[in-house]
């Protein structure tokens, strides 16, 4: 019988590793299997869907873990983006390694994190949700009209310029160069963003099964019975705001080293608006389906723009409908079959799929 048992305890573990092999192995390979068919502007569309994914799973530290809604997330990627751009870029003519500023860009969102949770202790529900747009908004007027009279984020122009992540001297933006071909910098980023979006999943997962996580899930559930069972709310929410920040400004930082410029206009209402659908649509609180809500949310809307042009041309000769405002048609309407229909997510956690059932 012990035999028995000790044999499947080993044969688990096994299939276990051949699957993350497996994983691994497409993970390495997907930017030259969707580049040989799509071409480098599908590349580009998969390091922006890793971009997402760290966001999303930022966010769900906040709304998933802790069941805090918040609608100015996007606040804290414009502060790593800008403080990237500040730093390494023409406009000071300050030239700060990536590697520093990253750090920097996680801290200081992390502290904007807090800042924002402070106030909104006590808030629930509706109330909360409209602080957090304020903040998010507040953010991004500052960064449109900060250009006067100190000229600091160069206004709704933008910055330019801005230098490249280097690893180990080595910029990015020259690609790379494999058994004799060339690539563009895509891939290049794509294996950094692929290298930090693994590192945020590992941390999720411990903050997720670490005592801090219980906590959060514990005030999403109950808060006055976690408060009575010892649970200091304020110091978790605050941490949960915090730490779900850091995750943004890193992001942020990316993206502006990748993009080579960032404007207001890259961190509006709707921004935030999506990565929280990323989270809800996914399955709050779940990491798997919060990584699934992002990649649909980010490659379906570039799939309907490849298909929809076309076919109107095809049976109509011309475009009748855009394809952004069919776009955002279709998403409303997979929003409201999915909380009719999957109301825990297309992916939910185990317990949240328990829980809804129980409720049933």
């Amino acid at each position: 019988m012990s035999k028995t048992l000790s044999a499947k305890s080993h044969s688990l573990p096994a299939k276990v590793w051949a699957g993350y092999a497996l994983l691994a192995l497409a993970l390495l390979v997907a930017p030259f299997i969707v580049g040989q068919v799509g071409g480098n502007a599908w590349v580009r569309i998969l390091d922006f869907a890793l971009l997402y994914i760290m966001l999303a799973l930022g966010l769900n530290i906040v709304v998933g873990f802790a069941g805090l809604l918040d609608l100015g997330y996007i606040a804290f990627y414009a502060v790593g983006a800008y403080l990237y751009a500040l730093l390494a870029s023409a406009h000071f003519d300050y030239h700060v390694s990536a590697w520093i500023i990253l750090p920097i860009g996680a801290l200081l969102a992390c502290f904007f994190g807090a800042m924002l949770g402070a106030p909104t202790l006590k808030l629930r529900g509706d109330y909360l949700a409209v602080v957090t747009l304020g903040f998010g908004e507040i953010v991004r007027l500052f960064m449109n009209n900060l250009d006067r009279p100190f000229n600091l984020t160069n206004g709704p122009q933008g910055i330019s310029g801005i230098d490249p992540v280097s690893v180990a001297g080595y910029g990015l933006n020259k690609g790379i160069t494999l058994f004799g071909q060339h690539f563009p910098s895509s891939y290049a980023y794509y294996y950094l963003f692929l290298v930090c979006m693994l590192l945020v999943v590992f941390v999720c997962i411990r903050l997720e099964n670490s005592r801090l996580g219980r906590a959060w899930v514990a005030i999403r559930e109950d808060e006055i019975a976690a408060q009575a069972m010892g649970i200091n709310t304020r110091n978790v929410k605050l941490l949960a705001f915090a730490l779900g920040a850091s995750f943004g400004g890193v992001a942020g930082g990316l993206f502006s080293g990748f993009q080579g410029f960032v404007s207001p206009e890259s961190f509006t209402l709707m921004e935030s608006v999506m990565v929280l659908c990323m989270v809800v649509l996914g399955g709050m609180g779940h990491i798997p389906g919060v990584i699934l809500g992002a990649i649909l949310l980010t490659i379906t809307p570039e799939v309907l723009r490849e298909v929809i042009n076309p076919l109107q041309r095809s049976l109509f000769g011309r475009s009748v409908v855009d394809p952004e405002n069919l776009r955002m048609v279709l998403f409303g309407l997979a929003l409201v079959l999915v909380m009719l229909f999957r109301p825990a997510g297309l992916w939910p956690s185990q317990r949240r799929r328990e829980e809804l059932e129980d409720d049933a």
